[in-house]
């Protein structure tokens, strides 16, 4: 084959190559220009649409505006006021620095850009149309920049072609709006599509009004179900709502993770939100999430990616932990509030006091007739499993006299959330009384989240039990899985597997968890080794052990159609106030609703 002679590509044509990264759709040009609005400082933006994008898009900012002499040069590639050297670029504070966007855009559209750095002296105006020469003009304009983009795609068809319908295309746009409006609620935005409006932001400086904005863009049922969270440690801040367990999503739609105001997709990151629902989300459901993660910019690299929606972090392992434990313990706080710990003699008389339901733990010979199931199944499962638990004694010892509801005022003791249980329905409920209403709870669902937190608790305190294996079990790796192993040594050995690196490519897993003695040994490794490669880290030991766990805390709890005297009745009331996870059962099952008095009048047409 004869060579082919090296040239340079036309100046045009080289941008309309760089307009293939940056410049996808419609929604891709909304971005990139709201970015350059936010940069500039504005705190009122106004973007007008026409035709879902593709005739007109229109973004008017009052940001610090572009100098006369700077205007022609804002649309050449690799044109900008935000880096100027390397330590620049090692520590973007800016959503965009590559200066290429308007280059790319105005490769492919009609731009008009009008922008003026004062308010009193008037603006300029430059006009540029694929690869003419650009036109500049004075004109009056207020402090600010506004850009037009026009028959986007006009001069390069095959593309124009793969654009969707007119709404299909406003979708896009109006889904990246949500995204910039929810990451800078100090900045009033309205957007407008065909002469409509669509959205008019006020800026949100209070909680409340961030609430409305976040209400506006994702519903009201979202922030209703929301739970507010705010971590900080190692200079590293996350704040932001999180859903509870019951409001899930059958699909990653409503999820939003920003870093330093940027959003990004990141596994590591989505992968440590997962764990931290694990066993509050039915499987198959996904959590629903507005997250803001502030750190040092300089520990973090955004110029991984054309579109800037992936990042690289320099403590990958410590940003990890941190959100898992922020979120973990947020979650954990999802239990019903404002109880009494403790009535007083004071406050109450009692002939005898309550004992805890659930407290009293025992290894005794003789358990009642109701366990005998119960411990079958523990010895089923594996027989080292019941050794390593204390058995809950769910028969109260002896009768308990306690105060019926109706003997307490609200001027002598304050009612617990969960209020005093009235009786029982069809031997699955709990009806109880509370200062707002009626309480109406799932007894086995709450019994089974009880019985769950106490067991994860006790192998928490008691560490794993681990077993060594009979037969050693050798598995066939790649020299890089094998490294990563012994990289990982430490954790793998606190989670209770031994690992021995007996060739370059082969590896033999000496012992492992007790409760994971009859799991497929293989597979999890393998698992375990694809996650520290892919996340630098792996959940898939505890997973399985919290399963097990689930699955016995779920044969374990209180069965439909056992009766419980009002004193068991309250004990598991006040059980649930003090249990993290408590409002959802190990399923992501709601154990308990409230019904209100004016829910209740509502029903029956009173005051009518």
């Amino acid at each position: 084959m004869e060579a082919i002679k090296i040239k340079l590509l036309p100046t045009n044509l080289a941008n309309q190559i760089a307009a293939g990264e940056v410049v996808e759709r419609p929604a891709s040009v909304v971005k990139e220009l709201l970015e350059n609005s936010l940069d500039a400082g504005a705190n009122k933006i106004e973007i007008e649409i026409e035709q879902g994008g593709i005739k007109l898009i229109r973004i008017k900012d009052n940001g610090c505006g572009i100098h006369q002499e700077d205007l022609v040069l804002a649309l050449s590639r690799h044109a900008t006021s935000k880096i100027a050297c390397l330590e620049d670029l090692e520590g973007i504070a800016t959503l965009g620095f590559r200066g290429e966007a308007l280059a790319s855009i105005s490769s492919v559209a009609r731009v008009t850009l009008n922008s003026a750095i004062t308010e009193n002296q008037g603006g300029w105006s430059v006009s540029i149309e694929g690869d003419n020469k650009p036109q500049v003009s004075p004109i009056a304009h207020p402090q600010g920049t506004t850009i037009e983009i026009r028959d986007l795609f006009f001069n390069t068809p095959a593309r124009r072609k793969f654009l969707r319908a007119e709404n299909t295309e406003f979708n896009h746009i109006e889904e990246t709006f949500k995204r910039i409006a929810m990451s800078h609620f100090e900045v009033g935005f309205t957007l407008r599509h065909n002469q409509r409006l669509i959205y008019n932001f006020k800026s949100a400086l209070t909680d409340l009004d961030k609430e409305l904005r976040v209400a506006t863009l994702c519903g009201q049922p979202f922030i209703e179900q929301a739970v507010c969270i705010k971590s900080e440690a190692a200079g590293i801040q996350l704040s932001g709502w999180i859903s509870l367990p019951t409001f899930s999503r059958s699909q990653a739609d409503l999820q939003y993770l920003y870093v330093n105001n940027r959003i990004i997709k990141d596994k590591m990151l989505n992968h440590a939100i997962r764990r931290a629902y694990q066993d509050v989300l039915y499987n198959g459901r996904y959590p629903a999430y507005i997250l803001y993660l502030q750190i040092d910019p300089k520990t973090v690299d955004v110029n991984v990616h054309p579109t800037k929606h992936e990042v690289r972090f320099r403590e990958q392992r410590l940003i990890y932990d941190f959100i898992y434990k922020s979120l973990h313990d947020a979650i954990a706080q999802t239990k019903p509030k404002e109880f009494v710990e403790t009535l007083t003699t004071q406050q109450v008389t009692s002939s005898k006091p309550a004992t805890p339901y659930f407290n009293s733990y025992s290894k005794q010979s003789a358990m009642p007739l109701h366990l005998e199931e119960k411990m079958a199944v523990y010895q089923a499962l594996h027989p080292k499993v019941a050794e390593s638990f204390s058995y809950e004694v769910l028969a109260l010892a002896e009768p308990v006299t306690t105060v019926q509801p109706q003997e307490f005022s609200e001027d002598k003791v304050e009612i617990p959330i969960l209020g005093y249980a009235l009786a029982q329905l069809q031997g699955i409920y709990i009806l109880s009384q509370n200062k707002n209403g009626l309480v109406i709870i799932d007894m086995h669902a709450a019994h089974e989240r009880i019985t769950y937190e106490k067991m994860k608790k006790e192998l928490a305190e008691n560490r794993l039990i681990v077993q060594p294996l009979l037969m050693p079990v050798t598995l066939q790796v790649s020299s890089l899985e094998a490294d990563k192993v012994e990289e990982n040594l430490l954790q793998l050995a606190e989670l209770g597997i031994e690992i021995e690196r007996i060739a370059p490519e082969t590896l033999v897993i000496r012992q492992v968890p007790s409760l994971l003695v009859d799991s497929n040994i293989e597979q999890l490794v393998r698992d375990v080794i694809a996650d520290f490669i892919e996340f630098n880290a792996s959940t898939r030991i505890k997973e399985h052990i919290n399963e097990l766990l689930a699955t016995m805390a779920c044969h374990g709890a209180v069965r439909a159609n056992r009766k419980l005297s009002t004193a068991e009745m309250n004990a598991l009331l006040r059980e649930m106030e003090q249990t993290p996870r408590s409002n959802q059962c190990n399923h992501g099952r709601p154990t308990w609703v409230e019904l209100t008095i004016d829910e209740l009048d509502k029903l029956f047409l009173r005051g009518r």
